[in-house]
Protein backbone atom coordinates (compact mmCIF):
# COMPACT_ATOMS: atom_id res chain seq x y z
CA UNK A 1 0.00 0.00 0.00
CA UNK A 2 1.09 3.40 -0.54
CA UNK A 3 -0.14 7.28 -0.88
CA UNK A 4 0.32 9.98 -2.51
CA UNK A 5 -0.73 13.62 -2.47
CA UNK A 6 -1.70 15.98 -5.18
CA UNK A 7 1.21 18.26 -3.33
CA UNK A 8 4.09 15.75 -3.78
CA UNK A 9 3.05 14.56 -7.23
CA UNK A 10 2.88 18.03 -9.04
CA UNK A 11 5.87 20.28 -10.26
CA UNK A 12 6.60 23.63 -9.15
CA UNK A 13 5.41 26.34 -11.64
CA UNK A 14 8.93 28.12 -11.20
CA UNK A 15 10.04 25.03 -13.40
CA UNK A 16 9.20 26.10 -16.91
CA UNK A 17 9.19 22.01 -17.75
CA UNK A 18 6.18 21.32 -14.89
CA UNK A 19 3.60 20.49 -17.43
CA UNK A 20 6.18 18.03 -18.79
CA UNK A 21 6.58 16.58 -15.00
CA UNK A 22 3.02 16.14 -14.11
CA UNK A 23 2.85 14.64 -17.72
CA UNK A 24 5.80 12.17 -17.14
CA UNK A 25 4.06 11.31 -13.72
CA UNK A 26 0.88 10.15 -15.28
CA UNK A 27 2.38 7.80 -17.89
CA UNK A 28 4.43 6.40 -14.51
CA UNK A 29 1.41 6.06 -12.59
CA UNK A 30 -0.25 4.23 -15.33
CA UNK A 31 2.70 2.15 -16.18
CA UNK A 32 3.35 1.37 -12.83
CA UNK A 33 -0.51 0.43 -11.58
CA UNK A 34 -1.98 -0.49 -15.29
CA UNK A 35 0.38 -2.60 -16.77
CA UNK A 36 -1.53 -5.40 -17.73
CA UNK A 37 -4.08 -3.39 -19.16
CA UNK A 38 -2.13 -1.79 -21.66
CA UNK A 39 -1.91 -2.25 -25.00
CA UNK A 40 1.13 -2.80 -26.99
CA UNK A 41 0.81 0.73 -28.75
CA UNK A 42 0.41 2.72 -25.27
CA UNK A 43 3.03 0.45 -23.67
CA UNK A 44 4.86 1.20 -26.75
CA UNK A 45 4.55 5.20 -26.00
CA UNK A 46 5.27 5.26 -22.86
CA UNK A 47 8.74 3.37 -22.90
CA UNK A 48 9.62 5.64 -26.56
CA UNK A 49 8.22 8.82 -24.61
CA UNK A 50 11.12 8.63 -22.22
CA UNK A 51 13.89 8.03 -24.63
CA UNK A 52 12.93 11.48 -26.58
CA UNK A 53 15.08 14.49 -26.35
CA UNK A 54 13.43 16.67 -23.42
CA UNK A 55 12.13 19.12 -25.92
CA UNK A 56 10.25 16.84 -28.10
CA UNK A 57 9.08 15.44 -24.79
CA UNK A 58 7.53 18.95 -23.80
CA UNK A 59 6.25 20.38 -27.28
CA UNK A 60 4.34 16.56 -27.58
CA UNK A 61 3.35 17.56 -24.19
CA UNK A 62 2.06 20.89 -24.99
CA UNK A 63 -0.02 19.52 -27.31
CA UNK A 64 -1.63 16.73 -25.81
CA UNK A 65 -2.30 19.46 -23.03
CA UNK A 66 -4.53 21.69 -25.51
CA UNK A 67 -7.54 21.03 -27.10
CA UNK A 68 -7.63 19.53 -30.81
CA UNK A 69 -5.34 17.87 -32.79
CA UNK A 70 -4.46 20.26 -35.59
CA UNK A 71 -2.26 23.31 -34.54
CA UNK A 72 -0.53 26.04 -36.44
CA UNK A 73 3.66 25.48 -36.49
CA UNK A 74 3.77 29.55 -35.11
CA UNK A 75 1.15 29.17 -32.37
CA UNK A 76 3.53 26.75 -31.33
CA UNK A 77 6.14 28.71 -29.94
CA UNK A 78 7.54 28.48 -26.05
CA UNK A 79 10.40 29.48 -24.81
CA UNK A 80 12.05 26.71 -23.01
CA UNK A 81 11.39 24.49 -26.15
CA UNK A 82 13.77 26.43 -27.93
CA UNK A 83 13.15 25.72 -32.11
CA UNK A 84 10.08 23.98 -32.49
CA UNK A 85 11.21 22.94 -36.38
CA UNK A 86 13.81 20.87 -33.99
CA UNK A 87 11.55 19.34 -31.07
CA UNK A 88 9.12 18.83 -33.82
CA UNK A 89 11.68 16.54 -35.96
CA UNK A 90 11.60 13.49 -33.87
CA UNK A 91 8.01 13.26 -33.26
CA UNK A 92 6.84 13.23 -36.86
CA UNK A 93 9.84 10.48 -37.59
CA UNK A 94 7.80 8.57 -34.72
CA UNK A 95 4.88 9.34 -36.80
CA UNK A 96 3.47 10.47 -33.73
CA UNK A 97 2.74 13.62 -35.37
CA UNK A 98 2.16 14.23 -38.66
CA UNK A 99 4.08 17.74 -40.23
CA UNK A 100 1.95 17.39 -43.63
CA UNK A 101 -1.71 16.06 -42.73
CA UNK A 102 -4.50 15.98 -44.93
CA UNK A 103 -6.83 18.79 -44.30
CA UNK A 104 -10.55 19.23 -45.29
CA UNK A 105 -11.79 22.84 -46.18
CA UNK A 106 -13.88 22.78 -42.53
CA UNK A 107 -10.52 22.04 -40.56
CA UNK A 108 -9.05 24.72 -43.24
CA UNK A 109 -11.75 27.04 -42.16
CA UNK A 110 -10.90 26.46 -37.97
CA UNK A 111 -7.06 26.87 -38.85
CA UNK A 112 -7.02 29.62 -41.09
CA UNK A 113 -7.80 33.30 -40.04
CA UNK A 114 -10.62 35.27 -42.42
CA UNK A 115 -7.70 37.19 -44.42
CA UNK A 116 -5.67 33.93 -44.80
CA UNK A 117 -8.96 31.99 -46.35
CA UNK A 118 -9.48 34.65 -48.95
CA UNK A 119 -5.98 34.44 -50.15
CA UNK A 120 -5.91 30.50 -49.86
CA UNK A 121 -9.81 30.10 -51.38
CA UNK A 122 -9.04 33.39 -53.89
CA UNK A 123 -10.23 31.29 -56.66
CA UNK A 124 -13.00 29.17 -55.31
CA UNK A 125 -14.74 32.63 -53.60
CA UNK A 126 -14.19 34.43 -57.35
CA UNK A 127 -15.66 31.23 -59.31
CA UNK A 128 -18.95 30.99 -56.46
CA UNK A 129 -19.67 34.77 -57.40
CA UNK A 130 -18.77 35.79 -53.63
CA UNK A 131 -18.20 39.78 -52.96
CA UNK A 132 -14.36 40.35 -51.44
CA UNK A 133 -15.78 41.56 -48.22
CA UNK A 134 -17.78 38.67 -47.41
CA UNK A 135 -17.42 36.86 -43.96
CA UNK A 136 -15.90 33.40 -42.93
CA UNK A 137 -20.03 32.16 -41.91
CA UNK A 138 -20.63 33.08 -45.45
CA UNK A 139 -17.71 31.66 -46.95
CA UNK A 140 -18.15 28.68 -45.02
CA UNK A 141 -21.81 27.63 -45.91
CA UNK A 142 -20.73 28.66 -49.52
CA UNK A 143 -17.46 26.69 -50.48
CA UNK A 144 -17.85 23.49 -48.04
CA UNK A 145 -20.34 21.87 -50.41
CA UNK A 146 -18.30 22.29 -53.35
CA UNK A 147 -15.03 22.09 -51.89
CA UNK A 148 -14.76 18.05 -51.32
CA UNK A 149 -11.20 17.52 -51.40
CA UNK A 150 -8.94 16.70 -48.65
CA UNK A 151 -5.29 17.79 -49.05
CA UNK A 152 -2.32 19.24 -47.78
CA UNK A 153 -2.16 23.41 -46.68
CA UNK A 154 0.65 23.41 -49.08
CA UNK A 155 -1.54 22.24 -52.17
CA UNK A 156 -5.31 24.45 -50.66
CA UNK A 157 -2.76 27.98 -49.95
CA UNK A 158 1.03 26.89 -52.11
CA UNK A 159 2.41 30.75 -50.82
CA UNK A 160 1.56 29.84 -46.87
CA UNK A 161 3.80 31.37 -44.31
CA UNK A 162 2.81 28.83 -41.93
CA UNK A 163 2.20 25.03 -41.61
CA UNK A 164 0.06 22.76 -39.60
CA UNK A 165 0.29 19.70 -37.75
CA UNK A 166 -1.69 17.44 -36.36
CA UNK A 167 -1.09 14.93 -33.43
CA UNK A 168 -1.91 11.80 -34.01
CA UNK A 169 -1.60 10.13 -30.55
CA UNK A 170 -4.19 11.65 -29.05
CA UNK A 171 -6.08 8.41 -28.82
CA UNK A 172 -3.53 6.60 -27.00
CA UNK A 173 -2.81 9.94 -24.73
CA UNK A 174 -6.70 9.64 -23.77
CA UNK A 175 -6.83 6.02 -22.95
CA UNK A 176 -4.01 6.81 -20.97
CA UNK A 177 -5.69 10.15 -19.24
CA UNK A 178 -8.92 7.94 -18.67
CA UNK A 179 -7.02 4.89 -16.92
CA UNK A 180 -5.06 7.75 -14.76
CA UNK A 181 -8.14 9.53 -13.80
CA UNK A 182 -10.89 6.95 -14.00
CA UNK A 183 -13.05 9.86 -16.28
CA UNK A 184 -12.45 11.83 -19.01
CA UNK A 185 -14.35 14.80 -17.39
CA UNK A 186 -10.96 15.85 -15.64
CA UNK A 187 -8.02 17.10 -17.24
CA UNK A 188 -4.46 18.26 -16.84
CA UNK A 189 -5.48 21.16 -15.48
CA UNK A 190 -6.05 19.49 -12.29
CA UNK A 191 -2.43 19.39 -11.74
CA UNK A 192 -2.41 23.21 -12.08
CA UNK A 193 -4.96 24.52 -10.27
CA UNK A 194 -3.01 22.24 -7.48
CA UNK A 195 0.52 24.34 -8.44
CA UNK A 196 -1.38 27.09 -7.68
CA UNK A 197 -3.00 26.56 -4.68
CA UNK A 198 -6.32 26.81 -5.96
CA UNK A 199 -7.42 22.95 -5.33
CA UNK A 200 -5.98 20.83 -2.46
CA UNK A 201 -6.70 17.42 -2.20
CA UNK A 202 -6.86 14.52 0.71
CA UNK A 203 -4.73 12.46 0.89
CA UNK A 204 -5.89 8.46 0.39
CA UNK A 205 -4.12 5.55 0.43
CA UNK A 206 -3.93 3.68 -2.47
CA UNK A 207 -3.63 0.03 -2.51
CA UNK A 208 -3.44 -3.01 -5.81
CA UNK A 209 -7.56 -2.74 -5.98
CA UNK A 210 -7.25 1.40 -6.26
CA UNK A 211 -7.79 1.98 -9.74
CA UNK A 212 -11.24 2.14 -11.89
CA UNK A 213 -10.18 -0.27 -14.69
CA UNK A 214 -9.62 -4.05 -13.46
CA UNK A 215 -10.29 -5.58 -17.11
CA UNK A 216 -9.39 -4.32 -20.51
CA UNK A 217 -12.86 -4.58 -21.52
CA UNK A 218 -14.03 -1.89 -18.78
CA UNK A 219 -11.81 0.58 -20.37
CA UNK A 220 -13.46 -0.10 -24.02
CA UNK A 221 -16.76 0.12 -22.78
CA UNK A 222 -15.90 3.64 -20.96
CA UNK A 223 -14.72 5.05 -24.16
CA UNK A 224 -17.91 3.44 -26.17
CA UNK A 225 -20.21 4.89 -23.43
CA UNK A 226 -18.64 8.31 -23.57
CA UNK A 227 -18.26 8.34 -27.24
CA UNK A 228 -21.87 7.70 -27.32
CA UNK A 229 -22.89 10.08 -25.26
CA UNK A 230 -21.13 12.64 -27.11
CA UNK A 231 -22.72 11.61 -30.36
CA UNK A 232 -25.76 12.28 -29.31
CA UNK A 233 -25.74 15.57 -28.46
CA UNK A 234 -24.06 16.31 -31.30
CA UNK A 235 -27.28 15.12 -32.54
CA UNK A 236 -26.83 11.67 -34.33
CA UNK A 237 -29.87 9.65 -35.25
CA UNK A 238 -30.86 7.25 -32.00
CA UNK A 239 -31.64 4.27 -34.14
CA UNK A 240 -28.11 4.23 -35.26
CA UNK A 241 -26.71 4.75 -31.40
CA UNK A 242 -28.68 2.26 -29.86
CA UNK A 243 -27.58 -0.47 -32.29
CA UNK A 244 -23.76 0.27 -31.11
CA UNK A 245 -24.93 0.62 -27.57
CA UNK A 246 -22.91 -2.20 -25.32
CA UNK A 247 -24.33 -4.34 -22.78
CA UNK A 248 -24.43 -3.59 -19.19
CA UNK A 249 -21.10 -4.03 -17.85
CA UNK A 250 -20.61 -6.13 -14.88
CA UNK A 251 -18.49 -3.04 -13.19
CA UNK A 252 -20.46 -1.07 -10.82
CA UNK A 253 -19.94 2.36 -11.30
CA UNK A 254 -19.65 1.84 -15.57
CA UNK A 255 -22.95 0.18 -15.27
CA UNK A 256 -24.31 3.43 -13.58
CA UNK A 257 -22.89 5.39 -16.94
CA UNK A 258 -24.17 2.69 -18.65
CA UNK A 259 -27.75 3.52 -17.16
CA UNK A 260 -26.87 7.26 -17.87
CA UNK A 261 -27.05 6.52 -21.74
CA UNK A 262 -29.76 4.86 -21.72
CA UNK A 263 -31.62 7.76 -19.95
CA UNK A 264 -30.01 10.09 -21.91
CA UNK A 265 -31.33 8.43 -25.08
CA UNK A 266 -34.77 8.05 -23.82
CA UNK A 267 -35.07 11.63 -23.26
CA UNK A 268 -34.04 12.34 -26.52
CA UNK A 269 -36.61 9.70 -27.89
CA UNK A 270 -39.10 11.33 -25.75
CA UNK A 271 -38.31 14.86 -27.41
CA UNK A 272 -38.11 13.58 -30.82
CA UNK A 273 -41.95 12.02 -30.18
CA UNK A 274 -40.57 8.69 -30.41
CA UNK A 275 -42.43 7.84 -27.14
CA UNK A 276 -42.63 3.91 -27.59
CA UNK A 277 -39.11 4.06 -27.97
CA UNK A 278 -38.60 5.95 -25.19
CA UNK A 279 -40.95 3.57 -22.65
CA UNK A 280 -38.23 1.00 -23.78
CA UNK A 281 -34.76 2.54 -22.97
CA UNK A 282 -36.48 4.00 -19.79
CA UNK A 283 -37.23 0.84 -19.34
CA UNK A 284 -34.10 -0.41 -19.58
CA UNK A 285 -32.23 2.24 -17.94
CA UNK A 286 -33.40 0.66 -14.67
CA UNK A 287 -33.22 3.72 -12.77
CA UNK A 288 -35.45 5.87 -10.18
CA UNK A 289 -35.71 8.79 -12.56
CA UNK A 290 -35.98 6.59 -15.41
CA UNK A 291 -38.74 4.76 -14.56
CA UNK A 292 -40.53 8.35 -13.16
CA UNK A 293 -39.98 9.32 -16.67
CA UNK A 294 -41.21 6.31 -18.08
CA UNK A 295 -45.01 6.41 -16.13
CA UNK A 296 -45.01 9.83 -17.09
CA UNK A 297 -44.81 8.88 -20.98
CA UNK A 298 -47.19 5.60 -20.85
CA UNK A 299 -49.89 7.76 -19.15
CA UNK A 300 -49.39 10.09 -21.69
CA UNK A 301 -49.92 7.21 -24.15
CA UNK A 302 -53.56 6.20 -22.43
CA UNK A 303 -51.42 3.19 -21.12
CA UNK A 304 -53.13 4.08 -18.17
CA UNK A 305 -53.66 0.09 -16.10
CA UNK A 306 -49.67 -0.44 -17.27
CA UNK A 307 -48.46 3.16 -15.61
CA UNK A 308 -50.77 1.96 -12.92
CA UNK A 309 -49.15 -1.63 -12.43
CA UNK A 310 -45.45 -0.38 -12.43
CA UNK A 311 -46.44 2.69 -9.91
CA UNK A 312 -47.63 -0.18 -7.58
CA UNK A 313 -44.53 -2.03 -8.29
CA UNK A 314 -42.10 0.84 -7.49
CA UNK A 315 -43.96 1.50 -4.33
CA UNK A 316 -43.22 -1.55 -2.77
CA UNK A 317 -39.83 -1.07 -3.85
CA UNK A 318 -39.27 1.08 -1.08
CA UNK A 319 -38.54 4.18 -3.07
CA UNK A 320 -36.50 7.23 -1.76
CA UNK A 321 -38.59 10.54 -1.01
CA UNK A 322 -38.07 12.52 -4.77
CA UNK A 323 -39.66 8.77 -6.35
CA UNK A 324 -42.55 8.58 -3.51
CA UNK A 325 -43.27 12.40 -3.72
CA UNK A 326 -43.96 11.28 -7.60
CA UNK A 327 -45.69 8.43 -7.26
CA UNK A 328 -47.77 10.24 -4.90
CA UNK A 329 -48.78 12.64 -7.51
CA UNK A 330 -49.44 10.51 -9.88
CA UNK A 331 -51.34 7.27 -8.94
CA UNK A 332 -54.20 9.51 -7.77
CA UNK A 333 -54.19 10.31 -11.73
CA UNK A 334 -54.16 7.22 -12.32
CA UNK A 335 -56.76 5.70 -10.33
CA UNK A 336 -58.81 8.28 -11.94
CA UNK A 337 -58.58 7.35 -14.98
CA UNK A 338 -59.10 3.85 -14.34
CA UNK A 339 -62.35 4.97 -12.23
CA UNK A 340 -60.77 3.31 -9.42
CA UNK A 341 -61.91 4.82 -5.40
CA UNK A 342 -59.48 7.44 -4.76
CA UNK A 343 -57.06 7.37 -1.96
CA UNK A 344 -57.55 9.95 0.95
CA UNK A 345 -55.26 12.98 -0.26
CA UNK A 346 -51.47 13.57 1.52
CA UNK A 347 -51.69 17.04 2.99
CA UNK A 348 -49.09 19.37 2.97
CA UNK A 349 -47.15 19.67 6.22
CA UNK A 350 -47.57 22.57 8.11
CA UNK A 351 -45.27 25.48 8.20
CA UNK A 352 -44.11 28.83 9.68
CA UNK A 353 -45.17 31.70 6.67
CA UNK A 354 -44.15 34.65 7.09
CA UNK A 355 -44.81 37.17 4.54
CA UNK A 356 -42.84 40.69 4.30
CA UNK A 357 -42.50 43.66 2.29
CA UNK A 358 -39.23 45.19 2.17
CA UNK A 359 -37.04 48.13 0.32
CA UNK A 360 -35.80 46.46 -3.24
CA UNK A 361 -35.07 44.50 -5.50
CA UNK A 362 -32.03 43.12 -4.17
CA UNK A 363 -30.67 40.15 -3.31
CA UNK A 364 -34.23 38.25 -1.00
CA UNK A 365 -31.64 36.71 1.10
CA UNK A 366 -29.85 39.34 1.74
CA UNK A 367 -32.96 41.56 2.42
CA UNK A 368 -34.33 39.11 4.59
CA UNK A 369 -31.51 38.73 6.63
CA UNK A 370 -30.84 41.95 7.20
CA UNK A 371 -34.37 42.47 7.97
CA UNK A 372 -34.45 40.01 11.17
CA UNK A 373 -31.00 39.81 12.17
CA UNK A 374 -29.56 41.32 15.38
CA UNK A 375 -26.65 41.80 16.99
CA UNK A 376 -28.11 39.10 19.62
CA UNK A 377 -29.72 36.73 17.31
CA UNK A 378 -27.47 37.04 13.61
CA UNK A 379 -28.63 35.51 10.34
CA UNK A 380 -25.58 33.49 7.99
CA UNK A 381 -26.44 32.95 4.27
CA UNK A 382 -25.87 28.53 4.47
CA UNK A 383 -28.12 27.44 1.29
CA UNK A 384 -26.68 23.77 1.11
CA UNK A 385 -23.41 24.07 3.16
CA UNK A 386 -24.21 24.06 6.60
CA UNK A 387 -26.08 20.71 7.69
CA UNK A 388 -24.00 19.60 4.56
CA UNK A 389 -20.82 21.00 5.96
CA UNK A 390 -21.52 19.45 9.22
CA UNK A 391 -22.11 16.29 8.16
CA UNK A 392 -18.75 15.71 5.82
CA UNK A 393 -16.40 17.04 9.10
CA UNK A 394 -18.40 14.79 11.28
CA UNK A 395 -18.13 12.05 9.12
CA UNK A 396 -14.63 12.64 7.12
CA UNK A 397 -13.30 9.25 7.62
CA UNK A 398 -16.35 7.16 6.04
CA UNK A 399 -16.54 9.52 3.13
CA UNK A 400 -12.87 8.98 2.19
CA UNK A 401 -12.05 5.71 3.42
CA UNK A 402 -9.75 3.91 0.94
CA UNK A 403 -12.18 1.12 -0.15
CA UNK A 404 -11.61 -0.49 -3.67
CA UNK A 405 -13.74 1.70 -6.69
CA UNK A 406 -13.22 4.79 -3.99
CA UNK A 407 -9.86 6.24 -5.10
CA UNK A 408 -7.73 5.79 -7.80
CA UNK A 409 -5.68 9.17 -8.02
CA UNK A 410 -4.49 12.20 -6.07
CA UNK A 411 -7.07 14.14 -7.34
CA UNK A 412 -10.60 12.92 -6.45
CA UNK A 413 -12.92 15.81 -4.35
CA UNK A 414 -14.62 12.95 -3.45
CA UNK A 415 -15.13 9.17 -3.33
CA UNK A 416 -15.76 7.87 -7.28
CA UNK A 417 -18.78 5.66 -5.91
CA UNK A 418 -20.60 8.80 -3.76
CA UNK A 419 -24.25 8.16 -5.54
CA UNK A 420 -24.37 4.69 -6.58
CA UNK A 421 -27.26 2.98 -4.06
CA UNK A 422 -24.44 1.12 -2.18
CA UNK A 423 -21.99 3.61 -0.93
CA UNK A 424 -23.57 3.99 2.56
CA UNK A 425 -24.04 0.13 2.62
CA UNK A 426 -20.10 -0.30 1.69
CA UNK A 427 -19.19 2.35 5.02
CA UNK A 428 -22.69 1.42 6.65
CA UNK A 429 -19.71 0.53 10.07
CA UNK A 430 -18.10 3.41 9.47
CA UNK A 431 -20.71 5.80 9.18
CA UNK A 432 -22.41 5.10 12.34
CA UNK A 433 -18.69 5.45 14.19
CA UNK A 434 -19.27 8.67 13.16
CA UNK A 435 -22.83 9.44 13.82
CA UNK A 436 -22.27 7.47 17.60
CA UNK A 437 -20.57 10.72 18.22
CA UNK A 438 -23.88 12.00 18.48
CA UNK A 439 -25.28 10.74 21.33
CA UNK A 440 -22.03 10.60 23.75
CA UNK A 441 -21.21 14.39 22.79
CA UNK A 442 -17.69 14.26 21.46
CA UNK A 443 -18.86 15.41 18.01
CA UNK A 444 -18.27 18.37 18.63
CA UNK A 445 -14.91 18.21 19.11
CA UNK A 446 -14.47 16.19 16.34
CA UNK A 447 -16.21 18.41 13.77
CA UNK A 448 -14.48 21.72 15.08
CA UNK A 449 -10.86 19.22 14.89
CA UNK A 450 -11.29 17.86 11.30
CA UNK A 451 -12.39 21.85 10.18
CA UNK A 452 -8.93 22.64 11.40
CA UNK A 453 -7.04 19.79 9.94
CA UNK A 454 -8.72 19.63 6.38
CA UNK A 455 -9.18 22.91 6.04
CA UNK A 456 -9.06 24.17 2.38
CA UNK A 457 -9.46 20.22 1.03
CA UNK A 458 -11.79 19.50 -1.37
CA UNK A 459 -14.57 17.85 -0.45
CA UNK A 460 -18.20 16.95 -1.49
CA UNK A 461 -19.87 18.43 1.22
CA UNK A 462 -17.86 21.02 2.72
CA UNK A 463 -17.94 24.67 0.58
CA UNK A 464 -15.01 26.19 3.00
CA UNK A 465 -15.58 29.61 1.99
CA UNK A 466 -19.06 30.05 4.09
CA UNK A 467 -18.50 27.75 6.98
CA UNK A 468 -16.11 30.13 8.68
CA UNK A 469 -15.12 29.10 12.23
CA UNK A 470 -17.28 31.91 13.58
CA UNK A 471 -20.53 30.04 11.80
CA UNK A 472 -18.67 26.31 13.08
CA UNK A 473 -19.10 27.80 16.89
CA UNK A 474 -22.34 28.85 16.51
CA UNK A 475 -23.77 25.74 15.11
CA UNK A 476 -21.94 23.81 17.47
CA UNK A 477 -23.51 25.95 20.26
CA UNK A 478 -26.86 26.76 18.91
CA UNK A 479 -27.83 23.07 17.02
CA UNK A 480 -29.09 20.14 19.16
CA UNK A 481 -27.25 16.97 18.27
CA UNK A 482 -30.78 15.50 17.85
CA UNK A 483 -31.77 17.67 15.12
CA UNK A 484 -27.84 17.24 13.29
CA UNK A 485 -28.29 13.19 13.65
CA UNK A 486 -31.87 13.32 11.86
CA UNK A 487 -30.36 15.20 9.13
CA UNK A 488 -27.39 13.22 8.96
CA UNK A 489 -29.53 10.73 9.08
CA UNK A 490 -31.76 11.87 5.66
CA UNK A 491 -28.74 13.04 3.73
CA UNK A 492 -27.26 9.30 4.42
CA UNK A 493 -31.15 7.82 2.64
CA UNK A 494 -30.32 9.93 -0.62
CA UNK A 495 -27.34 12.05 -0.82
CA UNK A 496 -27.90 12.83 -4.45
CA UNK A 497 -31.25 14.33 -3.84
CA UNK A 498 -31.20 15.06 -0.39
CA UNK A 499 -27.79 17.59 -0.48
CA UNK A 500 -29.87 20.19 -1.97
CA UNK A 501 -32.70 21.88 -0.91
CA UNK A 502 -31.72 22.81 2.40
CA UNK A 503 -33.45 26.33 3.48
CA UNK A 504 -31.48 29.39 2.40
CA UNK A 505 -30.96 31.04 5.76
CA UNK A 506 -30.25 30.31 9.41
CA UNK A 507 -30.58 32.27 12.14
CA UNK A 508 -28.59 31.88 15.70
CA UNK A 509 -31.17 32.23 18.64
CA UNK A 510 -28.35 31.57 21.77
CA UNK A 511 -30.00 33.59 24.39
CA UNK A 512 -33.40 31.98 23.78
CA UNK A 513 -34.98 30.90 26.96
CA UNK A 514 -34.28 27.19 28.07
CA UNK A 515 -36.62 24.64 26.36
CA UNK A 516 -37.33 26.86 23.19
CA UNK A 517 -35.25 25.97 20.10
CA UNK A 518 -31.85 28.17 19.79
CA UNK A 519 -32.14 28.68 15.74
CA UNK A 520 -34.15 28.27 13.25
CA UNK A 521 -34.11 28.15 9.46
CA UNK A 522 -35.51 30.50 7.07
CA UNK A 523 -36.49 29.47 3.62
CA UNK A 524 -36.89 33.20 1.47
CA UNK A 525 -38.83 33.22 -1.60
CA UNK A 526 -38.90 36.59 -3.84
CA UNK A 527 -41.70 37.67 -5.82
CA UNK A 528 -43.32 35.59 -8.00
CA UNK A 529 -41.39 32.52 -6.53
CA UNK A 530 -42.04 29.17 -5.43
CA UNK A 531 -40.96 25.75 -3.61
CA UNK A 532 -39.46 23.38 -5.54
CA UNK A 533 -39.94 19.84 -4.73
CA UNK A 534 -36.62 19.29 -2.83
CA UNK A 535 -37.32 22.13 -0.66
CA UNK A 536 -40.84 20.62 -0.13
CA UNK A 537 -39.41 17.50 1.22
CA UNK A 538 -37.38 19.02 3.35
CA UNK A 539 -39.70 21.01 5.08
CA UNK A 540 -42.07 17.90 5.05
CA UNK A 541 -39.23 16.23 6.96
CA UNK A 542 -38.40 19.48 9.78
CA UNK A 543 -42.24 19.28 10.32
CA UNK A 544 -42.25 15.77 11.40
CA UNK A 545 -39.06 15.96 13.33
CA UNK A 546 -39.80 19.45 15.29
CA UNK A 547 -36.98 21.55 14.17
CA UNK A 548 -38.01 24.89 13.44
CA UNK A 549 -38.32 26.19 10.12
CA UNK A 550 -40.24 29.45 8.26
CA UNK A 551 -40.69 30.01 4.50
CA UNK A 552 -40.57 33.97 3.78
CA UNK A 553 -42.14 35.87 0.76
CA UNK A 554 -40.83 38.98 0.02
CA UNK A 555 -42.60 41.36 -1.60
CA UNK A 556 -41.32 44.37 -2.35
CA UNK A 557 -42.19 47.68 -0.94
CA UNK A 558 -44.29 49.74 -3.74
CA UNK A 559 -42.10 52.65 -4.79
CA UNK A 560 -39.02 50.77 -4.95
CA UNK A 561 -36.27 51.31 -7.41
CA UNK A 562 -37.30 48.72 -10.85
CA UNK A 563 -40.90 48.29 -8.96
CA UNK A 564 -44.43 49.97 -10.33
Amino acid sequence: MNSASATSVTASLDDPFYYLTNFRFVLGWVGERHADLLHTDELTFISRFDTLPRSSQALLTRMVMRKGELFRLGKLNYPEIGDTADALAPLASLGWVDATPALSVNELFHQLRLAELRLALEAPIRDAGLPASAGKAVLQATLTPQLTEIKPLTEWWPKASDSIVRLNVMDVCDRLRLMFFGNLRQDWAEFVLTELGLQRFENVPFTAASRAFQKRDEVNAYFVLHRLRQRLEEGELLEHLQRELPPQPANAWLATRHARVLLQMGREAERSGQTEQAVLLYAQADSREARVRQLRVLERLGRYQEAFELAMNAQRLMPNETEAQALARLLPRLRKKLKMEAQPPVHEPAYTRWELTLPGPQPVERAVGQHVGTPEAPVYYVENTLITGLFGLLCWPAIFAPLPGAFFHPFHSGPADLYREDFVARRRVLFDECLAQLENGSYRKTIHTTWQQKYGLASPFVHWPLLDETLLALALECLPAAHLKACFGRLLQDIKANRAGLPDLIQFLPNAPPNEPRYRLIEVKGPGDRLQDNQRRWLAFFHQHRIPVAVCYVQWLAGSPGTL
